[in-house]
């Protein structure tokens, strides 16, 4: 480290992941409980310190990989978090990051070992500083671009129902959709692709599964629900 800057005071920079996940037709939220002082055994997200040879997007990575073991997560920074009082230990700056799993990637086995479970977003507890805040805001940014970009088969298995896929839509914007005008916006792409799989879990009839064709939407210059 250089001398430099001696005179200005020096704050600790941390990340805090929001990790959502979609199952039984809710959007779900991977929370724990706080292990460290100030406010051990509080509701929190999952986070941790930069270190001083990473930048803040590989913190993130190293964060969400120690808690999922999972790699390549679609993730996108939500904002910076910076009340002078929002960490009653020290002064912590801390840039918030979304990601989307599916659910069925996660080890029971890690999740087991972190202490975290999965939460119903609209159900959430009170949780440490603001954390609570940066969902809210994660949601809004996942509601102003579910409608034109395809994040939402991030949260999705490989082959799903229709009726999945508008559950998370509507789990996500908080409102129902028109299933019929949903249907037929979606059989008007061509990146969601119809297979002859039939889903039988849910009646004896079944249901059409389909899948996402991330090829196919590279020669879409837009995706608009």
């Amino acid at each position: 480290m250089t001398g430099f800057y001696q005179e200005y005071s020096k704050f600790l920079v941390a990340v805090d992941c929001i990790i959502f996940g979609f199952d039984e037709g809710e959007l779900r939220v991977l929370i724990g409980k706080r292990k460290l002082n100030p406010g051990s055994g509080q509701r929190s997200l999952y986070g941790g310190f930069v270190r001083e040879d990473e930048s803040i997007d590989a913190a993130a990575n190293r964060v969400l990989y120690e808690l999922t073991g999972l790699d390549n997560i679609f993730m996108r920074q939500v904002g910076a978090f910076g009340n002078v009082n929002r960490d009653p230990g020290e002064r912590v700056i801390s840039v918030a990051y979304y990601a989307l799993i599916n659910v069925n990637d996660y080890s029971p086995e890690l999740q087991e070992k972190h202490g975290v479970e999965w939460v119903n977003i609209d159900h959430l507890p009170k949780m440490y500083s603001d954390h609570n805040l940066m969902v809210n805001q994660a949601r809004k940014m996942m509601r102003e671009v579910i409608s034109s970009e395809p994040i939402s088969f991030n949260l999705l298995p490989e082959y799903f129902t229709l009726t999945q896929l508008q559950r998370l839509y509507e789990a996500v914007c908080g409102e129902e959709v028109d299933k019929r005008n949903f249907r037929k916006r979606i059989k008007e792409m061509s990146f969601i692709e119809k297979t002859d799989m039939i889903d039988k879990t849910s009646s004896k009839r079944g249901a059409s599964l389909y899948r996402y064709n991330e090829k196919a939407f590279g020669k879409h210059s837009c995706f608009k629900l």
